[in-house]
């Protein structure tokens, strides 16, 4: 395994944006490449994605591999499986860190197959153990109740799925510049039954949760599924979007895709206004990390109440109206 070298990252570039997620994996990667004392380098694969390369080298990356042909322009995951295990074949990197998006943990996955080699996915933190130079993946399993550290000795690259947020954006180094490497796509090697026919936007999406500045959750505390309107209507006048714990998901509130926590999303607001959440441990782990946390909840005991900047005791059912009037 000694021709396996270098700290591979996946920049997700789709629709002609790359997405925030490649600047936190540059973080992580950064880390893993200085210990091991090998280059940082990213992987573009898409369509009229080259431009994109100047970014990465200013926010970290040392190479950047790109691949970029029209057949590339929409995601489908047995092509950019294939092309990317191709790439994987002919370069031969140590570690490869992908995000735990919705796109990155399918082409993980199934890169992971074409290539042979172990995947961690979903993990929250990676580090070097510098006693044999192998990648520890921590992530969370049996619901968020434990913590596993897991390794892949014997294939590599060494390969995770990272979740967003789990790490800050790289810090900016103006003109800082870089190798890029060109990778040709082989059409007649790169296929896949699938075809792409057009890209529908999920109804009712709203904000991303990990480009929200402002977020405003609830929990068991809202006790039905109407009260995410006022919840909605909160997040609307303060320009931000709306979330949940894992209670109101399980209960069929509110769709997956909103759930905060171990279990559900990481996120990194300015502001974050916890409505009816008790604040378990597992919900902490996922918004511990911002900036200003209000919370509203009748129990002043609730563990979310000790640790919010702002505790305001009340029933949200009375609060949030009043700070929609306040807003006006």
């Amino acid at each position: 395994m000694k021709d396996f070298k270098n700290v591979w990252i996946f920049a997700e570039a789709q629709r002609g944006k790359l997405s925030p997620t490649a600047f936190e994996l540059l973080t992580a990667g950064r880390k893993l490449a200085d210990a091991l004392g090998e280059k940082l380098c990213a992987v573009l694969l898409g369509y009229q994605v080259e431009r994109f390369a100047k970014d990465l080298f200013e926010y970290g990356a040392d190479v950047v591999y790109v691949c970029d042909d029209k057949a590339l322009e929409n995601y489908v995951d047995d092509i950019y499986a294939k092309t990317l295990a191709g790439m994987i074949e002919a370069y031969k990197p140590n570690k490869f860190l992908l995000p735990a998006t919705n796109m990155g943990r399918s082409l993980s996955a199934k890169t992971a197959v074409f290539v042979g080699t172990g995947l961690t996915a979903d993990a929250t933190e990676v580090l070097i153990n510098p006693a044999d130079g192998q990648l520890h993946a921590t992530r969370p399993t049996f619901g968020g109740n434990l913590m596993a550290t897991i390794t892949c000795a014997h294939t590599r690259p060494e390969m995770c799925s990272l979740r967003p947020m789990s790490y800050e954006k790289a810090a900016l180094q103006a003109g800082r510049t870089g190798e890029v490497v060109k990778f040709p796509f082989d059409a007649a090697k790169y296929t896949s039954l699938a075809q792409f026919i057009k890209f529908i936007k999920s109804e009712g999406e709203g904000l991303d949760l990990s480009e929200a500045e402002v977020i405003v959750a609830g929990g068991r505390g809202v006790g039905k599924a109407d009260g995410f309107e006022l919840l909605k209507k909160l997040a609307d006048r303060l320009g931000g979007a709306v979330a949940a714990s894992r209670a109101p998901v399980d209960s069929g509130w509110i769709d997956y895709r909103y759930q905060i926590g171990l279990t559900g999303r990481t996120v990194k607001p300015k502001l974050y206004i916890a409505c009816g959440i008790s604040g378990q441990i597992q919900h902490m782990a996922g918004m511990s990390g911002s900036d200003v946390i209000v919370a509203i909840n009748k129990d002043s005991e609730a563990p979310m109440m000790k640790v919010a900047n702002y505790a305001v005791q009340g029933d949200l059912y009375d609060v949030i109206p009043a700070m929609l009037e306040a807003l006006k």
